[in-house]
């Protein structure tokens, strides 16, 4: 193990030239960042999990009602054991032939059968309610990580000239204000992580979940690396979006439909100038070239350009997603689709049944369209589809 470990740490592929990681240990003059310090993550993670349950109950919630947010969720299908027992042991989505034969067994027409099975694929969805407190604990956090990120940056040479982000490296003191952002932020990561499981599923779960994954991977490697002034750029530039995204989610959920509109294409805006321009212009640049020139040659300066990429490819794929909602938003007077993180996996809005069999079968479905269809970006009148 020891061996593994001395392999794995290997300081010519992590650190620049003639640098020891005894060099980067933590003396009475000056602190660096030391991998254990990480281990504090996982409390923290678990104390913001548990704050954010206590804000969901006793403020969200709260809001929510105050706001006339719908609390019920979809109608639930009536009781029928045999039903449930091919929902949960056979198929959600019944074909034909099967239909057919629950109907001669049931003595039920087939558009009945298969609007109970589009009943009980609904009643698995979230409630509005929980959807809005989702939000608003979102919305929350982003705004409070985002704004200390901001008064911290603010007095830091490296957010005008960054360029700063390699004077000196790796012997660059960590400054309490800085330990504290990239500890929260990895905190936060991790707590998404985990919930990620019990929250509102979304038909982007594998995307996000590489999302998460790539998000902790930066965050920890950065700060093992002492990469943590460009760190702390990447981080409030991430949040500053998300603020915008959480409350037009919450306009929606209020069916407030002009104001969730409006809030959705400036998160677009802003999304695509912070995702698409300033970060390739600012933190790739400075990370290709500028610690290039400053450093030279060292493996583990490709490792986070590697990464940083793959976060630009992310990038890219929700813009164009957000583009077509944006589009769709114009054209026709209101946001149609969720763009980034778009319906919960349960969602579901087609006919079971072949339309040559149900020609003229076009039924409402409880809580799919509008304010109630969607959890992610947004929604306007019609359901959405897929961040």
């Amino acid at each position: 193990m020891a061996g593994i470990l001395a392999w794995f740490w290997n300081e010519r592929f992590w650190l620049p030239h003639n640098v020891t990681w005894a060099d980067l240990q933590s003396t009475e003059e000056a602190a660096f960042p030391q991998a254990e310090d990480l281990y504090l993550a996982f409390p923290l993670a678990f104390c913001i999990f548990m704050i954010r349950l206590l804000f969901e109950r006793f403020i969200a919630k709260p809001c929510a009602l105050g706001l006339k947010v719908q609390a019920n969720g979809p109608q639930k299908a009536q009781p029928n054991a045999i039903l449930e027992k091919v929902f949960t042991a056979i198929t959600k989505h019944p074909d034909e032939k099967r239909l057919e034969g629950l109907s001669k067994q049931l003595d039920w027409d087939v558009r009945s059968i298969q609007r109970w099975f589009r009943q009980r694929r609904n009643q698995e969805k979230p409630s509005t309610l929980r959807k809005f407190c989702e939000s608003m604990w979102r919305f929350t956090f982003y705004l409070y990580i985002f704004t200390y990120g901001v008064r911290f940056l603010k007095k830091t040479p490296w957010l005008w000239n960054t360029r700063q982000c390699w004077s000196g490296y790796p012997y660059q003191p960590l400054m309490p204000d800085l330990h504290y952002y990239y500890i929260v932020e990895l905190s936060f990561y991790w707590s998404l992580m985990f919930s990620q499981f019990i929250d509102v599923k979304r038909k982007d779960f594998g995307v996000m979940f590489t999302h998460h994954v790539l998000a902790i991977t930066l965050i920890t490697f950065s700060y093992i690396t002492n990469l943590t002034r460009v760190g702390t750029l990447i981080l409030c530039l991430h949040d500053a979006s998300d603020i915008v995204l959480e409350a037009a989610k919450m306009a929606n959920y209020c069916k407030c439909q002009k104001l969730s509109d409006l809030l959705f294409l400036t998160f677009a805006v802003v999304f695509i100038v912070s995702r698409l321009g300033i970060y390739p212009l600012w933190i790739l640049n400075t990370t290709l070239f500028e610690l290039y020139e400053a450093l030279g040659n060292f493996p583990a300066l490709w490792v986070l350009n590697v990464l940083l990429m793959v976060l630009q490819t992310l990038h890219c794929f929700w813009s164009y997603l957000i583009i077509k909602a944006a589009y769709k938003a114009i054209s026709k007077g209101k946001v149609a689709k969720d763009s980034r993180s778009d319906v919960e996996s349960s969602s579901d809005e087609e006919e079971t049944v072949p339309r040559s069999k149900a020609p003229h079968s076009t039924v409402a479905t409880n809580g799919t369209s509008g304010a109630n269809g969607t959890n992610g970006y947004l929604t306007g009148a019609t359901s959405s589809e897929e961040h």
